[in-house]
């Protein structure tokens, strides 16, 4: 779609983090966003836009809150079918469940199905960007990024490489990991939207060989990221040291191989040593909380506020399938019951952030996507405020913006989400 168009409605943007400050989070009650060729050209007040473009089509969502879309930074799309499965702890998770899953994937209709269905579900619940972990099988990148192709959409994905621990048909070798990534690099990264990352699964299922073949990548790519775990579980940090002995702790384990720096991207991260805390503060990589998945197989309890306080650089994930929602409505209310039971309250403002501007900056994409500022591409949600009575009759008694949000973070699902723009053009 083509040409002008005002979006006439409530806005929220930022002008920088609100952790810092919570007046950077800027809100317009009668507000409009100006979309020219799919990004966004002008934002302001919803009069004073109209009268300047009255050539431009007008799409007015009334008290519908116009925001950038959700970006999830840590996603593991071949886990869709098996999300919400019961009783396990991390390891076993991955024996019991995912391992198993993952196998079919190299069937290219299977991943092809799969890819189409989290990419339809995770758009119905306004995310607009996810950056994903696939499988072994090159089939399923190509399926992943031909659906997020397709649709337009914003997207990050690389294959997982595993050559230890791991069932037969889900490991490959230094080598093969090397060359099947490099071949996948070269086909999708910068094709339209798509970005390729370089996908180690954690240290415990690939050998020395292979990360340090995929350090070499990155180091031959740099403007990829890296995206692994860290740190998820204490029986998983205690297993790493049997594993890695000469290591000085977890993240020595990739940045003795080269797969620490600016754009390394790692999920989890809650059981860190001062140590690991001060080298990823120092080399600027990005940690991705996961309060959905953290709660849901008893990893632990993220130290928001700590890791804040310390300029760490910070995004928000589901964690399909570990997580249970692919919604980051959901996934902002379980920050926040987490942060609670670390002694913190989160403003509304800080959740949403994290929720968009905070996980653009933690892949690097701040300059693109995750706020609403001109220049950037125009990925944009509508929320309903009142999308269920229960969530209209708490909003109706609020005294501004973040009391009338704050019940959608908490209660909200896919019903609040009015409609989604991807890059300029809406959806349905």
């Amino acid at each position: 779609m083509t040409g002008q168009h005002l979006l006439l409605g409530q806005v929220l943007r930022f002008d920088g983090t609100p952790f810092a400050d919570i007046g950077a989070a800027r809100h317009i009650r009668r507000g409009a966003v100006l979309v020219v060729d799919g990004r966004i050209a002008d934002h302001g007040d919803a009069d004073a836009l109209c009268a300047a473009h009255p050539q431009a089509t007008r799409h007015d969502y009334g008290a519908g809150l116009i925001t950038a879309g959700f970006v999830d930074a840590h996603v593991h799309y071949p886990q869709t079918a098996i999300i919400a499965s019961w009783g396990k702890r991390l390891i076993d998770w991955l024996n019991t469940y995912t391992f198993p899953e993952e196998m079919r994937f190299g069937d290219p209709d299977v991943a092809a199905e799969i890819a189409a269905r989290y990419l339809d579900l995770t758009l119905s619940h306004g995310t607009t960007t996810a950056c994903s972990y696939c499988t072994i099988h090159p089939e399923s990148v190509d399926a992943f990024f031909t659906a997020a192709q397709a649709r337009g959409l914003r997207a990050l994905a690389g294959k997982t490489c595993m050559d230890r621990n791991a069932p037969d048909g889900l490991r490959d070798t230094a080598q093969g990991a090397y060359d099947d990534s490099r071949a996948l690099l070269n086909r999708w990264h910068g094709v339209d939207r798509l970005s390729y990352v370089i996908t180690p699964r954690f240290s415990p299922t690939s050998t020395p060989e292979q990360l340090d073949a995929l350090g070499a990548l990155w180091a031959e790519h740099p403007d990829c990221l890296m995206q692994t775990h860290l740190s998820e579980q204490v029986d998983e940090v205690e297993w790493v040291h049997d594993l890695f002995p000469e290591a000085r702790d977890y993240l020595d384990t990739y940045e003795r191989f080269g797969l620490l720096g600016p754009g390394a991207v790692f999920g989890h991260a809650i059981h860190l040593t001062g140590r690991e805390r001060a080298r990823l503060k120092d080399t600027g990589a990005s940690l991705i909380h996961c309060p959905t998945s953290n709660t849901f197989i008893g990893s632990g309890l993220f130290d928001m506020d700590g890791l804040m306080a310390e300029g760490q650089r910070i995004g928000l994930a589901t964690d399909t399938g570990g997580g249970s929602s692919f919604s980051m409505l959901r996934t902002m209310a379980a920050a926040y019951e987490v942060a609670q039971l670390m002694g913190r309250a989160l403003h509304p403002a800080e959740l949403y952030w994290l929720a968009t501007a905070g996980s653009a900056q933690a892949l690097r994409l701040d300059e693109k996507i995750g706020n609403i500022a001109n220049g950037l591409e125009a990925d944009l949600i509508v929320l309903d405020l009142a999308s269920t009575p229960a969530i209209a009759q708490r909003a109706a008694r609020a005294d501004d913006i973040w009391e009338a949000l704050f019940p959608t973070i908490m209660m909200g699902d896919d019903r609040a989400i009015r409609q989604v723009w991807i890059g300029g053009v809406p959806r349905g």
